[in-house]
């Protein structure tokens, strides 16, 4: 398994970080019931990361 790059609020914030950590030309976004994944694969489409949105419960006011 992975280390952990860093931690984000935003889908946007998380890409920036991404694109500054690691070499990727791919990205292919998956939703689940758990939440939000975004593989980031290189040229020949390994897998060299992902970023993952946990899927939250909006309680309104």
């Amino acid at each position: 398994m992975g280390d952990l790059i860093s931690s984000h609020k935003t889908e946007s914030a998380a890409m920036k970080k991404a694109k500054k950590e690691l070499t990727f030309k791919h990205t292919e976004k998956e939703k689940k019931s758990t939440g939000l994944y975004i593989w980031l694969d290189d040229q020949n489409h390994a897998p060299v990361g992902v970023i993952f949105q946990k899927k939250t419960d909006k309680k309104g006011v």
